[in-house]
């Protein structure tokens, strides 16, 4: 970690806040604010890191936004990252030798993943030169942030967390978020879908307690191996021997079978009741919205160890662009080639931050007979991590680059046709707070790999088609046209409502000659301007089964808040906000430097 802080040093890459900080919202309203800042600001440390609640003055400093750019996240990993999804290409494409030259060359590559492998060694690691047992178990003594003002707690939130299967035979490193209840006891946030709730499974059918040893800090590619959306049961760690040519070294925890990095900062060691769940949350977490309570396994925390010169890492999550944009944008670089073996005729695919990366996906491929998207979509949802994607949008080889968000857009709009929607059902992430039931929900698909012959709408300006537009919905606040030099233009309404959107939309029957791509939000806490927040907004409050509405050539969409009004009989969480006190106080003090036009574009509240 020292190293990694000295490289960031070197590079211009670190700001470091010598003021007094508190544990509690301040760290990472801070964090959050420079994440928002061009190019992802810089990395954070803070310190001079207090808990003002007990008066607890941490020795240590904490690290935060270490991946928050481009330029960071290559510097970590010591590579381009092209390159490593090169080499992952190059292997997966390895044929048997022709000739000896061959053979000589295969020989050199296969030589050199020998250190791909993590070596297990004898005795302790850094990690372990201060040794909390027994009694000295305190969690609180760690400068574990509480992120957000709903949140239920402090959470640890760059936890690499070790575990292993009930035979020992497949380890698995992952990042879930971690609620602290006690002084010796963590919530444990592996969803339903993660290799960890699969291990905890086999624990629980054989009644047995299931060790578990959580790690923070060192090396930061530990922390990205663990997002690293490998195959069950292969280990997280090989990605790290992949990137730096050296095998991860391995120490045995005091008191758990795990084996964790010797030069990580903390260790944070326990056991798993597999028949006891408590509430973990609420969490304000990387979808903008606070997921709700639900329960979870706890871990009873056995030991804490920790490195004698230490730093706290961490991350904030909450609306985009986040951190995660920038180590998203390397896992989608890197798993690149795995995820063509599965669908080989694609040619590119990107997930937009603001859409919190599983709400849409933007893929290119290369269609070669009829269906064949629709082909792909089905191969995407069942693929791996890729099976949570909420709505995917489909072009073929002639489109514009996917990041080039205009050129795209209007590539879409200019073929789209209400036929080129596929709409099916499939799991969801268990943070999705749309769909009528937790874990299964609505997807959309769209096909513009074929071209349909459109006609051109009927334009009015904004002004004109609001007043027409009132005139048939009493709910209407305010309207605004997008893309309108396409051929299908995106209205977007707003609405104080009090019928369902679909009531309203069906009442625009009559104008809609003027009308092709119709959304509508809630006129609370939306500015119908701001297309970057829209996205974030609709994305998430979308369920495709229940919010798309189809009227001749006219699609309606619902991206409201669902209440009573729609039948919703789930709880719906709030949004993600700053504490303004916090800010306040945190400007007043001269800490804070998030320009204004920033705070209202990303809606930090």
């Amino acid at each position: 970690m020292q190293k990694t802080i000295n490289l960031l040093k070197k590079n211009s890459e670190l700001r470091v806040i010598e003021s007094e900080v508190d544990i509690y919202l301040e760290i990472p309203h801070l964090a959050y604010a420079e994440v928002k800042k061009r190019d992802g600001g810089k990395a954070l440390l803070f310190t001079n890191v207090v808990d003002k609640k007990s008066g607890t003055r941490f020795q240590e400093s904490v690290l935060m936004n270490v991946f928050g750019s481009y330029k960071r996240c290559e510097l970590l990993f010591g590579r381009s990252i092209e390159s490593v999804a090169d080499e992952i290409t190059k292997l997966l494409h390895m044929k048997p030798p022709a000739s000896f030259m061959d053979k000589l060359s295969m020989a050199k590559e296969l030589f050199s993943l020998k250190n791909i492998f993590p070596k297990r060694l004898e005795g302790e690691g850094k990690c372990q030169e201060v040794k909390h047992l027994d009694k000295d178990i305190d969690l609180y003594k760690l400068p574990i942030l509480t992120t957000w003002e709903q949140d239920g707690g402090p959470f640890i939130t760059m936890g690499q967390v070790y575990t292993q299967s009930l035979d020992g035979e497949m380890v698995n490193l992952g990042m879930y978020r971690l609620q602290v209840y006690d002084k010796n006891h963590l919530g444990m946030h592996w969803q339903i879908h993660k290799d960890s709730s699969h291990f905890f499974d086999q624990y629980q059918k054989a009644g047995k307690k299931m060790p578990v040893s959580i790690a923070i800090g060192g090396d930061p590619l530990y922390t990205w191996c663990a997002t690293a959306p490998l195959p069950y049961g292969v280990n997280e760690l090989l990605m790290y021997g992949l990137i730096t040519k050296k095998p991860a070294q391995l120490v045995k925890s005091l008191t758990t079978p795990l084996y964790i990095p010797k030069d990580v900062d903390y260790v944070i060691e326990g056991w798993v009741d597999t028949d006891a769940l408590k509430t973990e949350g609420p969490f304000g977490d990387h979808t903008g919205y606070y997921t709700l309570e639900e329960l979870y396994p706890v871990m009873e925390v056995s030991a804490i160890t920790m490195q004698k010169k230490r730093t706290y890492l961490a991350t904030v999550v909450g609306k985009p662009p986040l951190e995660d944009k920038y180590m998203g944008w390397a896992t989608g670089k890197i798993f690149f080639p795995l995820l063509k073996t599965t669908v080989p005729d694609l040619i590119d695919y990107h997930m937009p931050e603001n859409a919190g990366f599983h709400n849409l996906i933007l893929a290119k491929m290369q269609p070669l007979y009829k269906g064949h998207a629709k082909q792909f979509m089905h191969a995407f949802w069942g693929a791996g991590q890729m099976s949570f994607v909420k709505h995917a949008i489909f072009a073929d080889e002639s489109s514009p680059k996917l990041d080039n968000y205009e050129s795209f857009v209007t590539y879409i709009l200019n073929r789209f046709h209400p036929k080129s929607m596929f709409i099916t059902e499939g799991i969801l992430d268990a943070l999705d707070h749309s769909s009528p039931e937790s874990l299964v929900g609505g997807k959309l698909g769209i096909d513009a790999t074929v071209s349909y012959k459109l006609d051109e709408p009927i334009l009015s300006n904004d002004s004109d088609l609001l007043v027409e537009v009132k005139n048939l919905i009493l709910d209407v606040v305010d309207l605004k046209q997008f893309m309108r030099h396409t051929k299908n233009p995106i209205t977007v309404i707003s609405v104080k409502k009090t019928k369902t959107v679909k009531e309203s939309f069906n009442c625009l029957d009559s104008i809609k000659d003027k009308l092709k791509i119709v959304v509508f939000v809630d006129e609370y806490k939306n500015d119908i301007t701001n297309p970057y927040m829209l996205i974030w907004r609709v994305t998430n409050n979308m369920d495709a089964q229940r919010d798309v509405f189809v009227n001749d050539l006219m699609v309606g969409i619902d991206g409201t808040n669902k209440t009573s009004v729609d039948g919703f009989t789930r709880e719906w969480p709030d949004d993600v906000d700053c504490t303004l006190s916090v800010v306040e106080s945190l400007k007043s003090r001269g800490i804070w430097d998030l320009d204004d036009s920033l705070y209202n574009k990303f809606q930090l509240a």
